[in-house]
């Protein structure tokens, strides 16, 4: 890998240095920075309108800190209002409570910036408020009117003599009835404008006024007096509660001309009023819309259109031609070439000679690769093929001597020795014949295992027939190795003890049910007898059972017979 990424920075070196050379005036920047020269030549345009628009600016500036100052002291008031609504919800149930008073009184006692809260009937008579001077009756009240008539929240002047504003929540039945309301008076102080912004112009006065155009509190209610232009005043309100957030300019009772912008407190109730002297009619003079809308915004998406036209032609799309071959070679088709950035800028075309030169690498690494993979697969089938033939003959040696015994139990043993090594034979023979030559499928190994015992008993007493009931599970070698031996020696335990004298059926199951297995064999024998010794292939199956984390335990079977069944951990391949 080292040298394939040598030769490629070789490869690359020399084909960047010839781009340099001989294509230079091709590349991808010098194409951009062409483009890009030519779509701002229309802000040589606009400098010819700077000397005008900053005469302008200035207006539209002054203008806009003073409604941005406006919406920031009628959001910090809306702020304490959004909290008396907040409170005012969660009191609503407080006025059932026969302890209303105390609790509201208390409450108050820990809050800042309320005067009093009261709970009204729906008849309209105070029912329980945490303020001394606490009223009686709020029946011809504007703001409870409301309500009763739908409203869900109103705030109101209060017309008692401390200056405050009355916040009203609507309360309901559960079918809708108008059940009363939860009210708060909150004082006027509390909702004073602040006119220490730095962004407001000197000499600017804040108040707090109705829909009517009547004071609230002002820090100079002099520069809210306007004689007989109130009216102009409470049309303008109507306009800044529908979101039409102008700058009105009007002179006041002492003819100093002003500019004023509000914002809405608390819908079409309470409003915050900016009063700024105005300098002069040309400092708030509308500004041009040619110079300072039309003109940046054709300029803008020129700028942009240009910008994304000469990308597209020039980069984007062969990035993505580029992104679909490199799309393909990761799905391993490295046939596939990208021929067709013969005509991309220079840049791009050598990216594409290197991305060839990578699926050509790739491709030769991955053909030497397979070839080395299957020349392994081949020695490794034929190691398994050798061993499997090597225990063969074991076995057929063992055959042989067996023959040659007298004694019966000499035989036997051999008998046994025989059979184990011919299971583990056949793993090996399971192994270079499945496609997958480092694992094995229990459920074929099983199935070639049981044949293999039950014929090998064939014309040595009655018949014996075998059924397998087995999952299929990807098993590595070293643990089909010990579920091999144990099946061996419970097999021959069933064939010699249970079966020897008439025959029956050998039943082997094999479930895998998650992180447990279960290997069962089972015959339809006598049945066990409390006589019988544990012997040597009971204790072999016990010790194999360990071996794949497991326990073995022998059963009776239904209706007769024997059972014996071996629970491990699901090995996994």
């Amino acid at each position: 890998m080292r040298r394939l990424g040598r030769a490629f920075g070789r490869r690359f070196g020399r084909r960047w240095g010839k781009g340099l050379s001989r294509q230079k005036f091709q590349g991808i920047r010098f194409r951009l920075g062409v483009a890009m020269a030519w779509a701002l030549v229309p802000f040589l345009v606009l400098s010819a309108f700077q000397v005008d628009a900053d005469f302008r600016d200035q207006a539209r500036e002054r203008r806009l800190d003073l409604q941005l100052a406006a919406e920031r002291s009628a959001t910090s008031a809306r702020t304490r209002l959004e909290g008396a609504t907040t409170l005012l919800q969660a009191l609503r149930l407080e006025g059932e409570s026969p302890f209303c008073e105390e609790r509201l009184g208390a409450l108050l006692g820990r809050l800042e910036g309320y005067a009093n809260l009261v709970r009204v009937s729906a008849q309209g008579t105070v029912t329980c408020s945490a303020g001394a001077a606490a009223l009686t009756d709020v029946r011809g009240r504007p703001w409870f009117e409301r309500l009763k008539s739908g409203e869900k929240w109103v705030v109101a002047r209060s017309i008692r003599d401390r200056p405050a504003l009355v916040a009203g929540l609507r309360l309901e039945r559960p079918m809708g009835r108008f059940d009363g309301a939860m009210a708060a008076a909150i004082p006027l102080e509390g909702l004073q404008p602040d006119t220490a912004d730095r962004a407001l112009p000197e000499g600017t006065e804040a108040a707090l006024v109705d829909s009517q155009g009547q004071i609230l509190v002002a820090t100079d209610p002099e520069a809210f007096d306007m004689g007989d232009q109130d009216s102009d005043l409470a049309s303008w309100f109507s306009g800044v509660a529908a979101g039409d957030n102008t700058v009105v300019e009007l002179r006041d009772a002492d003819g100093h001309r002003r500019a004023y912008a509000g914002a809405s407190l608390s819908g079409q109730d309470v409003y915050v009023l900016l009063a700024a002297p105005s300098p002069g009619i040309l400092s708030w003079a509308r500004l041009n819309p040619i110079g300072s809308i039309l003109l940046p915004m054709a300029v803008w998406f020129t700028v942009f259109a240009a910008v994304i036209l000469v990308s597209e032609r020039v980069v984007v799309r062969w990035l993505d031609y580029l992104e679909r071959v490199a799309a393909l070679y990761t799905r391993g088709r490295f046939t596939v070439r990208p021929v067709a950035a013969v005509n991309a800028p220079t840049e791009i075309r050598v990216l594409a000679e290197t991305l060839d030169g990578l699926a050509e690498a790739v491709s030769a690494r991955d053909q030497s690769l397979l070839d080395s993979l299957a020349e392994k697969d081949v020695l490794m089938r034929e190691i398994h093929h050798r061993v499997k033939n090597n225990l063969q003959i074991i076995s057929s040696l063992l055959s042989l001597q067996q023959r040659a015994l007298n004694d019966d139990a000499a035989k036997v043993a051999l008998g046994d020795t025989r059979h184990r090594i011919s299971a583990l034979a056949l793993i090996y023979r399971t192994l270079y014949q499945s496609e997958d030559i480092r694992h094995a499928d229990a459920k074929v190994f099983l199935n070639d295992l049981v044949g293999q015992l039950v014929a090998s008993e064939v014309g040595r007493g009655p018949a014996v027939s075998s059924r397998v009931e087995a999952d299929s599970l990807i098993m590595d070698p070293d643990k089909l190795a010990p579920m091999a031996l144990w099946l061996v020696e419970a097999i021959s335990n069933a064939l010699k003890h249970a079966l020897a004298e008439k025959g029956g059926t050998l039943t082997v199951r094999f479930k895998v049910d998650g992180e447990t297995s279960v290997l069962e064999v089972e015959d339809d024998g006598p049945g066990l007898s409390e006589t019988d010794p544990v012997g040597v292939g009971r204790t072999l199956m016990t010790a194999f059972g360990r071996q794949l984390r497991g326990q073995t335990e022998v059963l009776g079977a239904t209706p007769h017979g024997t059972c014996v069944r071996m629970t491990f951990v699901t090995p996994r391949a």
